[in-house]
């Protein structure tokens, strides 16, 4: 197969799709690789190294593109890059479409081939392509989150450990999944109180025997969530469905209970957000106040960090991509269950049954294209 790996176009988005050891495993199973100069080097590889690995470098986006059969990417397609995919061409990246309506109609006018990072999932019900982005944007939550209670920020000028003799941040995780069992180890390392919250008893109990003692869980409903946002200084929200739409966990009246200069992190952005208030920011203008309080709501968070982030994408994106590679998509989601889920727009068909409820649009169930 041809394979593609486009340079990231969006907003301050260092990653790329491939190391040169993924591409290397791709070359070596027999596949042919084509990457878009200077693709790597925001992650911090060269062109030489994809080339001594046996890739075959393009000058623009537009060449990867119109050459390659398979595209590999790390974020959704944008705007400039809608009308250069072409019908039945394969695409394994992030897609977030539930809350991207826009994006999903051009897929759906493109006929392509969608499969999504974020809702490939196990039979355990594990998202094994989404897990490493997620570890590492739950730890940055809390390290941008402290970044941003400092005073020069707009924050309330707090040190997320405090120092003897005056107490430490108080930080509220909503969702105990890997985002925010991550946000809150890194949160209580720096020395802050926690609190993570869930509607998983199963999971909260697990948690209150491994997690730190500063860590303390609490069921997740609006009572409980409007009781504690008075006291606490840093929001990190963390909820997901896969490949659905985020509720709103906090609306627009709750941020009267919070103190100015409070700070959210909306980790759940790239799934429309768990803030009523969220709207997307990028890396170059992360924040924005709305009634005093910071909103942080990066929608690719991981990207500033590209060099790790690429390094533990590749990492689980490239088994599943030498399947794709070997076998053609539609044997390879037929003998992966995992795989196949992963499909939500093929051939102008909406195929996840989120993405149809949201946007009100036909479903067709993916067993019937394959």
């Amino acid at each position: 197969m041809i394979v593609g790996i486009p340079k990231e176009i969006k907003n301050n988005e260092f990653r790329v799709g491939m190391t040169p050891s993924g591409v290397a495993t791709l070359v070596k199973n027999g596949h042919t690789v084509y990457v878009q100069k200077t693709a790597g080097e925001g992650s911090g590889f060269s062109d030489a190294e994809y080339e001594a690995v046996g890739a075959k470098i393009l000058p623009t986006i537009a060449d990867v593109y119109a050459t390659a059969e398979m595209i590999v990417k790390v974020k959704e397609p944008i705007e400039p890059e809608y009308d250069l995919i072409r019908e039945g061409q394969f695409l394994f990246t992030y897609f977030h479409f539930a809350c991207d309506r826009p994006l999903t109609e051009a897929m759906i006018a493109r006929k392509a081939i969608c499969l999504a990072y974020e809702t490939v999932r196990k039979a355990d019900r594990t998202l094994p392509l989404l897990i490493p982005m997620s570890e590492i944007a739950g730890r940055m939550a809390a390290q941008e989150g402290a970044r941003f209670l400092e005073k020069p920020q707009s924050g309330k000028g707090i040190l997320m450990g405090g120092v003897p003799g005056v107490k430490p941040a108080k930080v509220l995780v909503l969702g105990a999944g890997t985002v925010g069992t991550n946000a809150a180890i890194t949160a209580a390392g720096m020395g802050a109180d926690v609190i993570i919250t869930d509607i998983n008893l199963a999971r909260l109990r697990y948690l209150d025997d491994v997690m730190p003692k500063n860590i303390r869980t609490l069921y997740s409903n609006e009572y409980n969530i409007r009781a504690e946002l008075p006291s606490t200084d840093l929001v990190i929200g963390s909820v997901l469905i896969p490949g659905d739409k985020t509720p709103h966990l906090i609306t627009r009246d709750m941020l009267a209970l919070l103190k100015p200069g409070s700070v959210l992190v909306d980790v759940a952005i790239d799934q429309g957000g768990c803030f009523e208030t969220s709207h997307p920011t990028s890396h170059s203008e992360p924040v924005y106040t709305v009634d005093g309080i910071v909103h942080y709501c990066v929608a690719n968070i991981p990207g500033a960090v590209p060099f790790t982030s690429t390094l533990a994408l590749t990492n689980a994106t490239t088994p599943y991509a030498v399947a794709l590679a070997n076998k053609g998509w539609k044997q390879a989601c037929k003998d992966d269950p995992a795989l196949k889920l992963g499909l939500n727009i093929v051939e102008g068909k909406v195929t996840f049954p989120a993405v149809a409820k949201v946007f009100d649009l036909p479903y067709t169930p993916v067993d019937e294209l394959l």
